[in-house]
């Protein structure tokens, strides 16, 4: 995944833009139109100390974070410790940072574990804001989240200080000299040794595969017998090996705005310049353009931009890649479109205002100048995921390709290829995820015709790879990143009934708009 464009999730986007243990086994019950085949008895994985399955979490009240205030007295935190190296289960162990708060109702299934995405959102930062999306679910579940290993209160990495991390925004990142390339590249492995001096041993130890062993230790510790679990976007991959590590333990899992798993960091970049694309043509016809005329004068935009940076009332520059995020955001919601109309209206007059202001929420940038470090914690687990390291000139052999994709979005994200891990310290772990879970429970599996960050086609992908009898997958014909919540009665039903009864829709149920 690409700096530009990260698999947040919805929340954490509206959220941007507004801006500017308790024991239970699972309930097998409800109406379930279909079930999983046989599951089978052991994952195989190095038994764990009892050190660790048998420590009791000391939940109490949550206290305000340098990225969250105290979300309330319904809310308690907690810490875990989880083996630092999962190879070494009895060595030196890490801190993860947990959020719960209690099923209301009488009838408790277990506990539902949330991610958010990125990677590297917190979910202690973010669970409390997404409870009102999902209170129905808290009648029977403890709603659970947590920030996983390098991010945020779990020994969150920061690679770059905040005069740093403004700087980097100077960079151009689709340079047009050599010398720009220079620099491109030197950015880059500045940001590689900061992450490094930042972390140490941490830095081989914050990939997917470790978050989801996390997962089934908080499953053990939380006194539930199978993890029931809601992924969304980068949560999805992550779910998706949790049920290929442990698919006897696989409750019931939803996975909302699907990361392709079989594509590799290139493809992944390409899917989303076309996922992106098509969000803008869609949001072009929305408001009467053309949508190749719309994309053109967009991108003529930001060409001149990349020239002639536009002034703001910051007295901060609008550079190209400034301008680049600030359109990339309101894409991801529907109801977010106005913002960029008025975005792009005033840019075009000269004022990089708006653009800078949707562009400082994504990177999460406050009034003060102090950047948050979802962005930083993304690069970091992504470079220890991806094996692919493109050169700059096998990305350079991609440009052509790429901006067929889009004009507006391919050069970014080409470039992207080359910058992203270049220079990184860790070996990466695989080309792609492995989610083939056979005789796991169904795993319900969302796909949006219209999700601009995780395109529609990779739920379908998700699905055959879980496996036969296994991925069940639901269509939801929408705009946005993400289907649940989203304004789509016919998918939040389905979602609830799956969740709160076991009830397995129809594999290829399609909701419309």
């Amino acid at each position: 995944m690409g700096r530009f464009v990260r698999w947040a999730a919805v929340a954490a986007a509206g959220a941007l833009l507004a801006a500017g243990c308790g024991g239970g086994s699972a309930d097998g019950g409800g109406d379930e139109e279909r079930s999983g085949g046989a599951r089978p008895t052991t994952t195989g994985a190095k038994a764990l100390p009892a050190a660790l399955t048998s420590q009791r979490l000391d939940w109490d009240g949550c206290r305000a974070t340098a990225n969250a205030s105290a979300p309330g007295r319904d809310w308690q935190c907690a810490t875990l410790k989880a083996p630092l190296d999962w190879s070494k289960p009895g060595g030196e162990t890490t801190d993860l940072a947990l959020i719960r708060s209690r099923a209301r109702g009488g009838d408790r299934i277990g506990s539902l574990l949330f991610n958010f995405g990125g990677p590297g959102a917190s979910g202690v930062a973010g669970m409390p804001g997404y409870a009102a999306t999902v209170s129905l679910l808290r009648e029977r579940y403890d709603l659970v989240s947590w920030d996983p290993r390098g991010v945020g209160a779990s020994e969150g990495v920061r690679c770059r200080s905040d005069k740093e991390t403004q700087a980097a925004e100077a960079v151009d990142a689709t340079p047009d000299t050599p010398a720009e390339e220079r620099a491109y590249l030197r950015d880059a492995a500045d940001f590689a040794r900061g992450c490094e001096k930042d972390a140490g041993e941490l830095l081989a130890h914050v990939s997917t595969t470790d978050t989801a062993r996390d997962m089934d230790l908080m499953r053990q510790v939380l006194g539930d017998d199978e993890l029931h679990y809601f992924g969304i976007s980068y949560g999805t991959e992550l779910g998706g090996v949790y049920a290929h590590l442990f698919p006897e333990h696989v409750g019931r899992l939803v996975l909302d705005a699907v990361v392709d798993p079989g594509a590799d960091m290139v493809d992944h970049r390409k899917n989303q310049a076309r996922g992106f694309q098509r969000a803008l043509d869609n949001y072009l016809a929305s408001t009467g353009q053309d949508p190749e005329r719309g994309t053109r004068r967009i991108a003529d935009l930001l060409d001149r931009i990349d020239t002639h940076p536009l002034e703001t009332y910051s007295g901060r520059k609008l550079t190209q890649v400034l301008a680049f995020t600030g359109i990339v955001l309101p894409l991801y919601r529907e109801d977010s479109w106005p913002s960029l109309t008025s975005a792009l209206d005033t840019a075009e007059r000269g004022d990089g205002s708006e653009l800078l202001a949707l562009a400082d929420g994504y990177n999460e940038r406050d009034s003060s100048g102090h950047y948050g470090l979802l962005p930083q914690a993304q690069r970091v687990i992504s470079c220890l995921d991806d094996k692919q390291r493109p050169t700059l000139a096998e990305a350079k052999r991609l440009l052509p390709e790429f901006e067929r994709i889009s004009p507006v979005f391919g050069p970014f994200l080409g470039w992207d290829a080359a910058g992203w891990c270049h220079d990184w310290p860790v070996p990466g772990q695989y080309e792609t995820p492995e989610v083939s879970a056979p005789g796991a429970a169904p795993v319900l599996v969302i796909g949006n015709t219209g999700d601009p960050a995780t395109p529609y086609e990779g739920a379908r992908r998700m699905a055959d790879e879980l496996g036969k009898g296994v991925g069940v997958e639901l269509t939801w014909k929408g705009e946005g990143h993400g289907a649940y919540g989203n304004g789509s009665d016919c998918v939040d039903a389905t979602v609830d009934a799956y969740l709160l009864k076991g009830t397995v829709p129809k594999d290829g149920k399609v909701c419309a708009r």
